[in-house]
């Protein structure tokens, strides 16, 4: 890997594209290497995921407004949606933009957590759908998922979004551009450009995770999907973007991120302020295998504390009898989902879907209590209304140890964790504690995924949806990826029976 020092510029340094981070990524993105064996079968797994959490939620609210939006789009040669069926097409970006929400409602997908945070899997709607519109092979397909990974994990690694309170999702803008190039075979040259336009177009505020938590958090990935695609659609035209995007003297190092901050502070907002690794000339891209996916319907940081709660809980014969729970973890932890962040919605019985799955107090109360997580019934209104869960939420609380702020970003995968220490006190001064670092699932936890999880995490979640024939035909379609013709590649997303679907029929402007 090679290290990328990056850093605002000022106009009269007129900075080289040569030394731009935007035309670095381009670089990654028109490298034509091999894609090794345990990446293909990462991709594929992941194909397998995205498609068991996108079926399980086609009518949901937030779905069925995105599907309704897409359906106006029709498109005689374009993309498929997850649900109708395959003789239903719509415009490539509408595509991503149903299937991307659909992905995103249920928080149940891969992620990768270092500086920022990412659900690296959001990359894929859009490249499926282009490739279905395009007429691209597995292969293609394959090497352009290769690509967006690569570029979004070492962003993640490089540049943390969230200390600035900009949302995750710009870093979707640029990483599904690079794997749309390498999925078109793109110029370096309409790469960069659309790369500049990808971030430019997707800073956003990280309102849309603070606070009362609305559906906009399920759909904002898949608005940047659908931009990264408008972007690069303009690129191949032969337009150009606001450049350089990162380095720019008014751009996003220089007032958004870490420039402005030593702005601030009196300082020089020139002085690299980022490092941003990224594959050299010929390198394998494997930044997939350094991501992970989660078995429960929650923020990744909870998943490790759930399978502790369910642990814990079962030596706890009176959950009235608790004094207080404590959670020592990681800042991330304690200040985005924990007692950190100031939001009295985490505590609130009324609370949204979406705040709830940022609460680890409410998740950690209902694991405790319940001894299991599931994606409806852990969430519904009258679960979280419950009296005696109710009074069990709101003892437990969160405080930073720095030893678990230091696991979190440590760059050594045998010691980055996403847990924490869970100290019980019960009324009569007994104390519970216990600890986990990784969740079981995690591929260092006690029981890691392989194919057999995903295919396994893939019927729990859809059998009660799809035809058994359905789901036997996507499971052994998505398994042959690299060798799939542009017509098996039309026929990726899974069909589910007449009369299953629930559409919205409020109407809009489209």
């Amino acid at each position: 890997m090679l290290n990328h020092k990056v850093h605002a510029s000022p106009s009269k340094d007129e900075l080289p594209k040569e030394q731009q981070l935007a035309w670095k990524m381009a670089e990654v993105a028109a490298d034509p290497v091999p894609i090794d064996n345990d990446v293909t079968d990462m991709v594929i797994n992941r194909i397998i995921d995205n498609a068991s959490v996108a079926i399980a939620s086609l009518n949901r609210g937030p779905i069925r407004s995105a599907r309704a939006m897409a359906l106006a789009h029709p498109r005689h040669v374009g993309a498929t949606l997850f649900g109708p069926s395959a003789d239903v097409t719509v415009c490539a970006e509408w595509a991503a933009w149903a299937n991307g929400t659909a992905v995103r409602e249920l928080d149940f997908h891969d992620t990768f957590l270092a500086a920022d945070y990412s659900h690296p899997g959001d990359n894929i709607p859009p490249l499926l759908a282009v490739a279905q519109q395009c007429g691209k092979d597995g292969a293609a397909l394959l090497r352009g998922i290769a690509t967006a990974y690569e570029v979004q994990v070492n962003l993640v690694k490089g540049i943390c979004l969230h200390e600035h309170k900009i949302d995750h999702i710009a870093h979707i803008g640029p990483s599904a551009a690079a794997g749309l190039a390498t999925l078109l075979g793109l110029s370096k040259e309409v790469t960069y450009q659309a790369i500049q336009q990808g971030l430019h177009c997707t800073i956003t505020t990280r309102q849309s995770r603070k606070g009362e938590i609305s559906s906009w958090k399920a759909f904002a990935p898949a608005y940047a999907g659908k931009t990264a695609i408008e972007a690069v659609d303009r690129c191949m035209r032969g337009e150009g973007a606001p450049s350089p995007i990162y380095e720019g003297e008014d751009s996003v190092l220089a007032f958004i991120l870490n420039g402005r901050t030593a702005r601030d502070q009196g300082q020089s907002p020139y002085e690299p302020t980022y490092v941003v690794p990224l594959p050299g000339p010929g390198e394998s891209k494997r930044a997939i295998m350094e991501t992970y996916t989660k078995e429960h319907s929650a923020e990744y940081q909870s998943q490790a504390l759930i399978d502790l709660a369910f642990k814990m809980g079962r030596t706890i014969d009176d959950f009235d009898k608790i004094k207080s729970v404590v959670l020592q973890t990681s800042h991330h932890t304690h200040n985005v989902i924990g007692t950190g962040s100031g939001d009295p919605q985490k505590f609130s019985p009324d609370a949204s879907r979406e705040t709830l799955d940022h609460s680890i107090m409410y998740i950690v109360a209902v694991a405790l209590q319940d001894g299991r997580w599931h994606h409806v019934d852990s969430y519904a209104p009258e679960r979280a209304k419950r009296p005696d869960t109710v009074r069990l939420w709101r003892k437990i609380s969160t405080v930073e140890d720095p030893e678990w702020t230091r696991r979190y970003h440590s760059h050594d995968p045998m010691e980055k964790a996403f847990g924490a220490r869970v100290v019980i006190t019960m009324e009569d001064g007994h104390v519970v504690e216990d600890e986990i670092a990784v969740a079981n699932a995690h591929p260092l936890g006690a029981r890691p995924f392989g194919r057999n999880e995903y295919v396994n995490k893939f019927k729990v979640l859809t059998d009660d949806i799809l035809d058994p024939a359905e789901s036997a035909r996507f499971l052994e379609l998505v398994q042959r990826l690299p060798d799939l013709s542009a017509d098996d590649v039309r026929a990726l997303n899974p069909t589910v029976p007449d009369g299953y679907l629930v559409e919205n029929l409020a109407g809009g402007i489209f």
